[in-house]
């Protein structure tokens, strides 16, 4: 396996895992309050584009503070730079993966079932997580299956906690789209 993506795995897998967990997020609760295919391109895109910035200055910050605060063997630290950009890169790159069927639903003028649309977020997602985590259990030298079944599990426990917000938060509300 690559040395770079040994070194960087955990901020692969951080960086992967938030953006798909905090994308799909916005999918879920966005499809449990009915809101079109539009606008929810447009929050999961805003969501890729704000929330991954932030996740890679954070871990270049993180990791910033811990290569000054500790021994000066440079030789051995990972750089913050790339350190953020491994995070911010992951974030976009396999966070996009819960908006993909709505971008072609809008780009396509499709027309395709809000439901339809959430079933092919739902199963692109779990392929997604289960990627990351099969990587993860590979790279780590673990047991690939099992980091995949544990990755999707905690992916999945976020999706249906968004998902019940979305639609009891609008119930309560009483918003209709």
């Amino acid at each position: 396996m690559n040395i770079f993506f040994r070194r960087y795995i955990s901020e692969f897998v951080y960086g992967a895992v938030d953006g798909t967990v905090t994308t799909f997020a916005v999918v879920a609760a966005s499809a449990g309050a009915g809101i079109s295919s539009a606008v929810i391109l447009i929050l999961g895109i805003a969501n890729l584009i704000a929330d991954g910035f932030s996740m890679g200055a954070s871990a270049y910050l993180a990791a910033s503070a811990e290569h000054e605060g500790s021994a000066r063997d440079t030789q051995k630290r990972a750089s913050p730079k790339i350190i953020g950009s491994v995070t911010f890169l992951a974030f976009v790159a396999v966070g996009s993966v819960p908006v993909l069927p709505y971008l072609v639903d809008v780009v396509a003028g499709s027309k395709v079932p809000s439901t339809t649309l959430f079933y092919m977020s739902s199963a692109l997602t779990a392929v997604a997580f289960l990627t990351i985590g099969f990587t993860k259990g590979k790279v780590g030298n673990q047991s690939p299956w099992r980091e995949a079944a544990i990755t999707l599990l905690l992916g999945a426990v976020a999706a249906g906690m968004a998902y019940f917000a979305g639609d009891v938060l609008a119930a309560w509300l009483g918003v209709q789209l």
